[in-house]
């Protein structure tokens, strides 16, 4: 329908209109603040809010009397008649049209306007409201004509897009940008109950610079185009109450438009009441201001809601238990019955789901976009100011469906979990359903059926959209069995892990100490975004654990012990009726079809029930079934005591492997240094490298043939990263496609990947002639033939096709269903070109065309001359043509869209197939992809070792029974040297012939931490198969290395400095073995003087004696250098630098030394920190004051031994220890030789030992004698 209206010439105005300065188009459209043209509205209707646009000029000018102008430029008068006066209004309907006229002027019919926008604008504005800005826009285009929805030309002026609804997916709501001037039709009326309560609401959007004038955008959005019913002033025929705002009616559609009553046009025009043309304006109705409206609003809102929302105020989970309760849940919410009574269907339907999620922020789909409602949209309110609105008796905010995966990304980054409800069906399929009979129509069925699609957190992501890392992302759950008072006892663990991006399984289980240093090397490795545990099933020392190890953003999940965190029964009993990895086969065991990883570890109950509390959550995220199905299934040892060289959890933190110690980030670290790979799957597969260092010989020294080997031959890495390099993240796509989510241009690429893959392995295998190790050719040799795979697929279907169009267009043959409906739309075709050739023939003229309009498809579009049957409805047109359906058409358009609708079903059907097909095979896919890894990392290898620059030496690994490191010119691997380099390269010898440990000292900031550090360092790179920054690297492989490095305190396990010091010194004497690496890092300094220093000798004489370890012990007590100045395991070094006594100025040179340091000087880094001189000097004075008691008590205990040579209190205690077992052992012999027996004689040993007291191997007895004898040799 469109109206037009004209300026009015009345003759009983006439002379006064002569009299007056007649009011131009231009100084109108000047009082408007607009650009000076002639506008035309097209035909078509449409929905607030629009946009005006500015055509060019004509040469009829719209004129209207006034007295004065203004300072706009434009001329009224308080005494002038209306702008736009109701004398005279021409209705157009689809059939005819109709002149409403009170005072024809035969000159203005040339300067006719159709106003269906326009008209719909006037409707909220009183004549006298200033009217503070308006947007002309494209008024004379066709709708066909129109710029796409939300097109821009600028950016520089941010404005809104409303959201309102349409006829769009059963009353869903589309887009209404004021850029765009496309016409909606009017269609049906649909009923989808409160899906079309009010959905509108704003969101950022950008705006074309050339549309906007200098007038506040903000107020002309709510003051203008922001107006609906609910903001006018109620009328008196229309009842406001609360039940009718809780359930809205469509908007009144006239059934014959073509016969609406001239009173309602005008109604409608100016608020529902129709003056009289002598009416004075100054009674109608004012427009409200932005403000106004807004507390109206929110008045009308809170007076309907207030009660019906009552129970979100007292928050409870679905059990009754308040916020704060040791069992609530937060998951869940109650909602009381009276609530349920009052809700719309709609309301019930997002209840439903949001009751049992009330922990996530619920996406809600409703046509093209995605709400929030109620305190989800306060969230996104107030974290990322989406605009709220209440239009559907919920607080809502919202985003368009395409921007899903960004607005999910961002509540994700916050932490929040993120459940995505979508649509089932569409309106046409539901009509389809119901005409169909498959369901009663119900209540319930007045909304579109939506479901739970998914719930998105940050450890569970597999979106390639959300997946912002190529680093691996965990969710663990976690077992442990735990007794009441039992802390301080070790105790056993049941782990289980899943990356889910590329659905990699991992089961764990291992007994631990006290201090958990097992389940803490876990955690540290794995570092999982998400932890799944039962309700009180940790003890407090794990938690703490847990929280120290783990960033505040991990999301913890508590299950509910039993129901939901299962038990091992229960765990395999869901396992076999699910049947995740395949019906079982009669006659045999139903676990036979499980990994061989699952079925190793089937008997362990705890490890079972670990993965029975991650399958339930899973489950709940609708995650499981395509996650367990793939069959991924590994067995987890964070130790690898058998095979590999262990790093645990403070020794990774300690020496930076995987984040600083600065920020948390991977700058400056050994990962950042070592990791170059190309391909996303090789950096996972570095990383899980980098933990687990390799300590067998043989496998060390292939891996470094490969790396030299890479580093020799040029040509081949140069090819694998040009090929490889643009390689996508193969491992997660073949993952997402054997779970169907994959997207289909994700499919193709993947195709297109392993059909180079094969190519660059062929072209890589001609460069194995030329490697002397047989690693690289025996990797390039087990990549699978993938050829019959990849040529399955290019004979199915259209790659081109689907790459540019998103569908799948099988060749002939291969889908009969498929061919079946495709010969279906070709005959719909043929019988569309009958009927318009039946019509041409009918009309007599060859000027009739089909016109597709939005949903509207296959359009008679005539020419306004000809006459078409009464029986023809017009469905659209402009001022030269119109659009009709007739009876037959409609019969057709709807077997068309029905076909089109199953040919749709049947091409997403076949992307299932296709992708089944693929699955098929995933064995040989990911193989060939974790080939392609490996070389990726051996590529790494080679790439870090060549930048360490020189020098840099392979490692040398000998097998040989006593242990040795031996490191010529180290470096730290970080420090490249070069022309701007000063870095001072030393050696370090242990071991072998030289002693095991060495005793550092030296200046405060003499460097010793740093030597400490890239010894171990080195010998990580040596064992992971790199180059060293070094002369030259020997060395027996290590199996641990264990690091006391730093003063931390630990306050959330109420642990101080001193504490935490010990306790990794007690793990340290606990495990360490003579294979193992030992660095302690200024030992005893957080406790006094005495305490300090006795602990600090007795951890050194352990280490020394019984355990028999290589090491690095740096201490600033000079006692004890003098104790051990005679152990021959023990080395007496320090850092070497030059002192400046009278500036109190110290030197750092930087380089290791034999001898000890005479001070610390600490002084003198006392007067370089600013301290201030007096309180140094004062400092200096009681220093030396302290020296000189010692010095003359040293001279005092010489004169007492009368200058005998210092052997060590250690030495002597060791001795005195040997001979008292020789004794004993006499004694043995004596008592059995009187019979008495050796159980006797051995609780007899016992008698006179403490409790705690050591017991020595015959090695370490040997061990003990043969330094002492060194000792004594050397006196």
């Amino acid at each position: 329908m469109t109206f037009e209206a004209r300026p009015t010439k009345s003759p009983t105005r006439t002379r006064a209109l002569d009299s007056q300065t007649p009011m131009t188009q231009k100084s109108l459209l000047s009082f408007f603040k607009t650009p000076t043209t002639s506008a035309t509205i097209a035909g078509g209707e449409s929905s607030l809010p629009f946009e005006l646009a500015p055509t060019e000029p004509t040469a009829d000018l719209l004129r209207t009397p006034v007295k004065a102008k203004n300072d706009r430029g434009g001329s009224f008068s308080q005494d002038s008649p209306p702008l736009f006066s109701t004398d005279e209004v021409v209705l157009t309907t689809p059939t005819k049209r109709k002149t409403i006229d009170f005072d024809d002027d035969p000159e203005s019919q040339k300067e006719t306007r159709s106003v269906k926008k326009f008209a719909a604008a006037v409707e909220r504005l009183s004549i006298n409201t200033p009217v503070r800005k308006l947007q002309l826009d494209n008024l004379d285009n066709d709708d066909e004509d129109a710029p796409p929805l939300g097109s821009r030309r600028s950016s520089r002026v941010v404005r809104r897009i409303k959201y309102q609804i349409s006829d769009d997916e059963d009353g869903e709501g589309v887009p209404a940008s004021s850029t765009s001037t496309k016409p909606k039709r009017k269609s049906k009326a649909k009923n989808d109950d409160n899906d079309n309560d009010g959905s509108e609401y704003e969101a950022p959007a950008v705006a074309p610079e050339d549309d906007f004038m200098d007038i506040d955008g903000a107020d002309l959005d709510d003051s203008v185009w922001d107006i609906d019913d609910d903001d006018l002033p109620p009328s008196p025929t229309r009842n406001r109450s609360a039940s009718v705002k809780s359930q809205p009616a469509p908007l009144p559609l006239p059934t014959k438009p073509e016969t609406a009553p001239t009173k309602s046009i005008l109604a409608n025009i100016f608020n529902k009441s129709a003056p009289s043309p002598s009416k004075s304006s100054a009674s109608r109705p004012a427009l409200m201001l932005k403000d106004d409206k807004k507390r109206e609003r929110a008045a009308k809102f809170e007076e309907t809601n207030s009660g019906r929302y009552k129970w979100l105020l007292n928050i409870k989970d679905e059990q009754g238990n308040p916020i704060g309760s040791p069992d609530y849940d937060p998951r869940t919410i109650f909602i009381p019955k009276e609530a349920w009574g009052n809700f719309t269907e709609f309301e019930r339907q997002f209840w439903e789901i949001k009751g049992k999620h009330f922990d996530s922020i619920v996406f809600f789909k409703k046509g093209k976009f995605y709400e929030l409602y109620e305190n989800d949209a306060d969230i996104g309110h107030q974290q990322f100011d989406l605009k709220l609105t209440d239009r559907t008796n919920m607080r809502m905010v919202g985003v368009p469906e395409s921007s899903f995966e960004y607005w999910a990304a961002q509540f994700i980054a916050k932490g929040y979990k993120v459940a995505r409800v979508d649509q089932m069906e569409t309106a046409l399929g539901k009509a389809m359903r119901e005409r169909d009979g498959a369901v009663k129509k119900t209540s319930a069925q007045k909304v579109i059926q939506r479901e739970l699609h998914s719930i998105l957190t940050a450890g569970t992501l597999t979106d390639s959209g959300l997946l912002t890392s190529e680093n691996a992302t965990y969710c663990m759950a976690i077992k442990e069995l735990t007794r009441e008072g039992a802390e301080h006892l070790p105790t056993q663990f049941g782990v289980a892990f899943v990356d889910t991006s590329t659905a990699e399984f991992n089961l764990a289980t291992f007994h631990d100490d006290m201090d958990r240093t097992k389940f803490e090397t876990l955690i540290t490795q794995i570092k999982p975004k998400e932890i799944v545990v039962e309700k009180g099933g940790l003890s407090i020392r794990s938690i703490r654990i847990l929280k120290n190890s783990l960033g505040v953003n991990t999301i913890w999940n508590h299950l509910q012990p039993e129901k939901e965190f299962w038990n091992s029964l229960d765990t395999v009993d869901e396992l076999r009726i699910r049947e995740y990895f395949g019906k079982d086969v009669p006659g045999t065991v139903a676990s036979e079809c499980w990994p061989t990883a699952l079925q190793q570890m089937k008997g362990s109950a705890i490890v079972m029930s670990a993965l029975g509390g991650l399958v339930w959550y899973l489950r709940s995220l609708k995650l499981d079934a395509e996650l367990l199905s793939f069959k991924n299934f590994h067995v987890y040892d964070p130790v690898r005591q058998a095979s590999t060289l262990i790093l645990d959890g403070q020794t990774l933190t300690n020496l930076e492997i995987f984040q600083n110690n600065g920020d948390g980030t991977e700058a400056g670290t050994v990962l950042k240094l070592l990791n170059r790979c190309v391909t996303p799957f090789g950096k996972r597969l570095f990383r899980r490298w980098l933990c687990h260092p390799l300590r067998s010989i043989p496998a060390i020294n292939a891996r470094l043939d490969a790396v030299e080997d890479l580093m020799r031959v040029p040509g081949f890495m140069e090819l694998f990263e040009e090929k490889c390099t643009r390689f996508p993240d193969l491992e997660r796509i073949v993952s997402r496609i054997h779970a169907g989510s994959s997207k289909m241009a994700e499919f193709l690429v993947v195709l297109a990947t392993f059909r180079s893959l094969i190519d660059t392995a062929s072209r890589l295998s001609s460069y194995t002639d030329q490697f002397q190790s047989k690693k690289l050719a025996t990797v390039l040799e087990e990549i699978p033939d993938l050829t019959e795979h990849l040529d399955y697929f290019t004979k199915a279907f259209d790659h081109n096709v689907a790459l540019s169009q998103g569908d799948i267009m099988p060749y002939p043959g291969f889908a009969e269903d498929y061919d079946a409906i495709d010969d279906t739309l070709k005959e719909l075709d043929a019988e569309f070109a009958q009927h318009l050739d039946k019509a041409k023939r009918e009309l007599k003229t060859t000027k009739v065309v089909y016109k597709d309009l939005g949903k509207e498809i296959y359009q008679l579009e005539v020419s306004n001359k000809i006459t078409v049957p009464k029986n023809w409805k017009k469905m659209s047109g402009t001022s030269s043509v119109s659009r009709y359906y007739n009876s037959e058409l409609t019969a057709l358009v709807t077997r068309l869209q029905e076909a089109r609708e199953t040919k749709s079903a049947i091409m997403k059907e076949l992307q299932g197939r296709l992708y089944a097909k693929f699955d098929e095979n995933y064995q040989d896919w990911l193989k060939a992809v974790k080939i392609i890894a490996e070389i990726d990392c051996l590529g790494s290898l080679s790439k870090s070792s060549s930048a360490l620059g020189f020098p840099a030496c392979r490692p040398e690994f000998v097998d040989s029974e006593d242990s040795v490191l031996e490191l010529k010119s180290l470096r730290h691997p970080c420090v490249i040297p070069g022309i701007a380099s000063d870095f001072i390269p030393n050696d370090t010898i242990l071991g072998g012939q030289s002693p095991s440990l060495i005793l550092l000292t030296g200046p405060n900031m003499g460097g010793k931490s740093t030597l400490l550090r890239q010894t171990c360092v080195a010998i990580i790179m040596a064992q992971l198969g790199g180059y060293v920054p070094a002369e030259m690297c020997r060395l027996t492989p290590i199996d641990r290395i264990f690091t006391r490095i730093g003063a931390n305190d630990n306050i959330l396990a109420g642990q101080s400095t001193f504490m935490v010091e010990l306790s990794e010194t007690s793990k340290i004497l606990a495990e360490a073995t003579e294979r193992s690496m030992v660095i302690l890092d200024e030992l005893g300094r957080g406790t006094s003087t005495f305490d300090g220093y006795a602990i600090a000798y007795s951890v050194l004489h352990e280490l020394s004696t019984r355990i028999g370890c290589l090491g690095l012990f740096s201490t600033h007590y000079g006692t004890l250098t003098t104790e051990f100045e005679r152990d021959p395991n023990v080395a007496l070094k320090h850092m070497a630098c030059q002192v400046d006594q009278v500036n109190r100025e110290v030197t750092f040179l930087y380089k290791l030394v034999d001898g000890v340091c005479e001070k610390s000087y600490g002084m003198n880094v006392a007067h370089m920190a600013g301290v201030p001189r007096k309180i140094v000097d004062h400092a200096e004075l009681m220093a030396e004051a302290f020296e000189l008691k010692q010095e003359t008590k040293r001279e005092e205990e010489m004169q007492i031994t009368r200058g005998t040579k210092n052997v060590g209190q250690g030495m002597i205690m060791d001795l005195a220890f040997l001979l008292s077992r020789v004794a004993k052992d006499d004694d043995d012999s004596e008592n059995m030789a009187e019979g008495v027996s050796r159980s006797n004689s051995s609780n007899s040993d016992h008698l006179p030992r403490k409790a705690g007291a050591l017991r020595f191997t015959k090695e370490q007895e040997t061990r003990i004698l043969r330094r002492i004898f060194k000792t004594m040799a050397n006196i």
